[in-house]
């Protein structure tokens, strides 16, 4: 009687490399800094300028001036997480919110505002949770929409609109 052996060996070029648990989400985006803003405030929000460029976008588009409007950006309870992020236009900040005001001079390709800056409003309650967050804009073959970087998230959804903190 003969015995085989049969050994299990993994080969280095044939296993997927490691994922990168320590990448940056911020890499290669150009942040933009609310005026009278540090750079990477904890107590900010900031934009990318391809967020930028998309809120000057949909505001024109939707009849919103900047010189009055901007856009909302919250929480509310519910989705996936618990916590869901909410955006929408306004047409003038609350009583209590904090107002960002980013883009003054900036120019960015199909504005039709002429580089005017842009207001983002945040009521008190939301800005518990989004202080420190970043908002982008991702285009791309599969995916168009706003992405939420945000610190305070300790889980989030596969949706990407819904966190817990």
């Amino acid at each position: 009687m003969s015995t085989i052996s049969i050994s299990a060996t993994t080969s280095q070029s044939m296993s997927a490399p490691a994922p990168d648990v320590n990448k940056d989400p911020l890499a290669g985006m150009t942040l933009l800094t609310a005026d009278g803003q540090q750079p990477r405030a904890k107590a900010a929000i900031e934009i990318t300028k391809s967020a930028l460029k998309r809120i000057r976008v949909a505001m024109a588009k939707e009849g919103i001036s900047p010189d009055a409007g901007g856009l909302r950006v919250g929480i509310q309870g519910g989705g996936c997480s618990g916590l869901s992020y909410n955006i929408r236009f306004d047409t003038q900040p609350r009583e209590r919110d904090r107002t960002f005001v980013f883009g003054a001079g900036i120019e960015t390709p199909n504005d039709p505002n002429g580089a005017k800056p842009v207001r983002i409003f945040v009521d008190p309650k939301s800005f518990l949770y989004l202080a420190g967050m970043v908002l982008d804009f991702e285009e791309t073959l599969m995916r168009q929409g706003f992405n939420f970087i945000n610190p305070n998230s300790t889980k989030s959804c596969g949706c990407g609109s819904s966190f817990s903190a």
